[in-house]
């Protein structure tokens, strides 16, 4: 099982890396889940992410404080923005583009409300 956990994490990890890149994809709470999966397979791996220069401030943060940076925050909002133009820009359907705006408003929403470390 404690493959599974590793595997798993590392999962998160290459996700987590690809939403640095990529605006759809959020980062922070892939390197959450990240961090959980390798708590339970390997400490040394767990201590490498939680000690890592980029990867593990967010994670210090969220399981220290519950806080999320404001440059996160902003930049979360800027992306969902971004997508909120460009899902009907594609030809998505109006119905579509309402319930996407609903739950980014609800994801905004929990995102502003949490503290700043």
């Amino acid at each position: 099982m404690k493959y599974v956990w590793i595997g798993l994490g590392w999962l998160f990890v290459g996700l987590g890396v690809l939403g640095i890149a990529l605006p759809l994809l959020p980062t922070t709470p892939f390197l959450l889940l990240a961090a959980v999966c390798f708590s339970r397979g390997s400490e040394k791996i767990h201590s490498w992410l939680l000690n890592h220069p980029r990867l593990g401030p967010p994670i210090r943060d969220w399981q220290a404080h519950r806080a999320i940076s404001r440059n996160s925050k902003i930049t979360a909002t800027a992306t969902m923005l971004i997508l909120l133009i460009i899902t009907p820009l594609v030809g998505a359907p109006l119905w579509a583009a309402g319930v996407q705006a609903v739950v980014l408003a609800v994801v905004a929403t929990f995102l502003w409300r949490q503290k700043e470390p």
